[in-house]
């Protein structure tokens, strides 16, 4: 099992049961979502927004426009921080003290570079596209010049991480288990609905094979 070095930065130590360095486990976390919360200083003021991106190994890809205070903030510190959450189940106690949610979550730390050059530009953002939606790049129009200069591409290489996972039931006082209250698990999951297209060509074309299968591995197999 390969893992990531323990330092303060990403030690856990509440909870420290829950914790993981392994690698691939983090991976996996971070290819269960394309959404991260992006950390930065701006004017002296910390901010954290939502934010797209793609990953290869030890990679993970952001872009955005050429004034984007974000991206410009990190590339001037140098080093970034991020992290990814996937929200699996409400855990409703007996006591609202212990009520609490299980989840898998991820903590990243690590140095960024601007990548430059048109070439390499297309491969990140094919990267970021693919990551939302497999093999979708393919199927798109090429990306104009103009468009290529207009947009900055961060890479962040992953220098050191760490994962925080809880997926148990209820933990109530002993005494607690007695009483005439309901307690349990409420299971959350994110679906996919059936595409829906855009106005114009889209609506008399056939969804494409890789869409549909994007929303059958992701629907809600109850419905």
């Amino acid at each position: 099992m390969n893992e990531y070095p323990k330092s303060k930065l990403n030690q856990i130590k509440r909870g420290h049961k829950r914790a993981s360095y392994d690698i691939d486990q983090i991976n996996e976390i971070l290819d269960a979502g394309f959404i991260a919360h992006v950390s930065y200083i701006y004017e002296d003021q910390a901010i954290a927004l939502p934010m797209a991106y793609g990953r290869k190994e030890n990679k993970i890809y952001l872009h955005g426009s050429n004034a984007n205070r974000m991206l410009l903030a990190l590339l001037k510190a140098k080093k970034a921080s991020l992290s990814v959450m996937h929200l699996d189940a409400l855990v409703l106690a007996r006591s609202g003290l212990h009520h609490s949610v299980n989840y898998r979550s991820v903590n990243i730390f690590g140095s960024v570079r601007k990548i430059e050059g048109d070439q390499e530009k297309r491969k990140v953002l094919k990267c970021v596209v693919n990551h939302m939606i497999k093999d979708h790049w393919e199927t798109l129009r090429p990306i104009h010049l103009e468009e290529l200069d207009r947009t900055l591409v961060v890479e962040l290489t992953i220098e050191t991480a760490s994962a925080k996972i809880r997926a148990t039931g209820v933990a109530d006082e002993p005494e607690d288990y007695q009483l005439d209250i309901w307690a349990g698990l409420v299971p959350l999951k994110q679906v996919a609905e059936f595409p829906i297209p855009d106005e114009g060509k889209p609506k008399d074309m056939k969804i494409p094979k890789h869409i549909l299968e994007y929303y059958e591995q992701n629907k809600n197999q109850s419905s």
